[in-house]
């Protein structure tokens, strides 16, 4: 018992570094268009980030039951399981932080999960209304991101068309702010919640607990933990969604913040796990968009996209090899 205890409290801690590393790695999420508009500086930007992520996580589990409950069955797998599958998340945020891609920690984390219990118990482990909402996420949210994004600036050209464009750079710098600080919220609402859903899965797979309900030390310590990441910054990631992908003013950073983390706000109440990434990513290729197709760089996008679909093979494999590797100690 004392060496299975152990590995909870191994699983519990590897669960708060995957929180820190996507804190850390997803800082891009809520500040980069702020950032590369100018609208607030890099500290400010980072310690409103890091405040907003925690209170955001503070404020729901409904995604938090989905990842630890409605996707793999929990009496199938043990804690090695979701050792393995936080290493491989963990593991895929580095590399891609390293070569500054903004893919998804969700994403990365979903499959490794799949992929480690598939390796535990087989296919009949996953469960596919669990599965299939969150593969629906995957594909529809970016696309709503884009597709929203676009109508807003469409609609803010219109409305500010008649106005100096020195007054609508002041007038949306002011309303940035509020659409970083709404993005920084929703980004903690969804994304804190993913880990503590991890944690819980682990308590109730060595507790043999019927009912699936996240503790409050869950809530506040995964929230301290997406706290910190975000406040270290990823920032080669930040210049990449920032900088590289279009060329951003007030007006275009307010539009995109604002769609997508209304997006992301409502899938975190309805309980859908989805990628901040990919929904900011695809609102800033939305609004760069209304200005000329050209005035997004397509190729950087491309690469993106890639990084996109290579994550869920890729981490699947990871955590269903480390399981493997590691089954001897389950």
């Amino acid at each position: 018992m004392a060496e299975s205890f152990a590995l909870l409290i191994i699983v519990i801690i590897a669960a708060l570094v995957f929180d820190f590393v996507n804190g850390f790695h997803d800082a891009a999420n809520a500040i980069a268009t702020s950032v590369a508009t100018r609208v607030l500086s890099p500290r400010n930007a980072i310690i409103m980030a890091a405040t907003l992520n925690f209170v955001g996580a503070m404020t729901g589990t409904a995604v938090a039951k989905t990842v630890g409950s409605g996707l793999v069955s929990l009496d199938a797998i043990n804690q090695v399981t979701i050792l393995c599958a936080l290493i491989s998340a963990i593991a895929w945020d580095l590399i891609t932080w390293y070569f500054g891609l903004p893919t998804s920690s969700s994403h990365a984390l979903m499959a490794s999960l799949v992929g480690a219990s598939v390796a535990t118990a087989g296919w009949g482990v996953v469960i596919g209304t669990g599965l299939n909402k969150i593969l629906l996420a995957l594909v529809f949210s970016p696309l709503i991101g884009f597709a929203l994004a676009f109508l807003m600036m469409v609609v803010l050209m219109h409305v500010f068309k008649p106005v100096a464009p020195s007054r609508v750079t002041a007038i949306t710098q002011r309303l940035q702010v509020a659409s970083a600080a709404y993005m920084a919220f929703s980004h903690g609402n969804n994304d804190a919640q993913k880990s503590m859903g991890i944690i819980t899965a682990a308590l109730v797979s060595f507790y043999s607990l019927s009912v699936f309900t996240v503790p409050t030390w869950v809530i506040v310590s995964c929230a301290v933990a997406m706290g910190l990441g975000t406040a270290a910054g990823g920032w080669r990631i930040i210049k990449t969604l920032g900088l590289r992908l279009t060329a951003l003013r007030p007006i275009h950073g307010f539009a995109a913040e604002t769609i997508a983390a209304t997006v992301i706000e409502i899938m975190s109440r309805l309980g859908i796990p989805i990628s901040t990434t990919h929904t900011i990513s695809s609102a800033v290729m939305g609004v760069g968009a209304t200005k000329r197709l050209s005035a997004v760089k397509w190729g950087v996008g491309a690469e993106i996209v890639v990084a996109w679909i290579l994550t869920l093979p890729a981490c699947f494999l990871m955590a269903w090899l480390l399981y493997l590797i590691m089954a001897p100690f389950s």
